[in-house]
């Protein structure tokens, strides 16, 4: 393994009512039987297996057990399309934990890898709202809720998470997904957002 590194914007929605539980913890009981959401990256800057990752774009989109703890995960990732060879190959070894860091970790919970694929991904990131649609598969947005002062988002402080930063905007969403597989349909459910910074050194 060499040393990796990414930042960039992360948003979320799931099954779950505001908070999901698995967020704060795997340990703790999700509002449903299974959990099922998705995880939309958009990469600012990175640079994994000798390849540049900048303005990169990913979908990872799950079905787990009410303790995510567990394990048991379902799990496929999408790559947009425009991804050249290397850097559709780091994507892959990032986020199958093969380069170690946070994804690693994750990993561990996934017992079946659909295939991936690599589809068109739109994304939109304004202040108050981000939107990401992959066509035929997916229609999301995720809209930060309001706080004493309308001007700032109701944001978690110093949580821990291993894919998240330790600031993250709370959100509701609203998404309709079919890949053939994994279906969810959410309204007003868990969603937030934050900055990821990913920084793995094997020295």
């Amino acid at each position: 393994m060499k040393d990796w590194w990414a930042k960039g914007l992360l948003f979320e929605n799931c099954s779950c009512q505001l908070v999901c539980p698995g967020h704060i913890h795997f340990d703790q009981l999700c509002t449903h039987e299974r959990c099922r959401g998705y995880w939309a990256f958009q990469f600012d800057d990175g640079e994994a297996a000798s390849a540049r990752l900048a303005e990169q774009r990913v979908v990872i989109a799950f079905d787990s057990p009410r303790r995510m703890i567990d394990g048991g995960w379902t799990q496929i990732m999408f790559v947009d399309e425009g991804a050249s060879r290397d850097q559709r190959n780091a994507l892959e070894s990032v986020f199958r934990g093969e380069l170690g860091g946070p994804w690693e970790i994750l990993g561990k919970f996934v017992s079946e890898r659909l295939p991936t694929r690599y589809v068109p991904i739109e994304m939109a990131t304004a202040t108050a709202t981000k939107t990401v649609t992959i066509p035929g598969v997916l229609e999301a947005t995720v809209e930060r809720i309001r706080g004493k002062d309308r001007s700032e988002p109701v944001t978690f402080e110093n949580i821990f998470n291993q894919i998240h930063s330790s600031s993250q905007v709370i959100a509701f969403g609203d998404s309709r997904y079919d890949d053939g597989v994994i279906r969810f349909d959410t309204k007003r459910t868990h969603g937030l957002w934050s900055q990821f910074d990913w920084n793995v050194s094997t020295a």
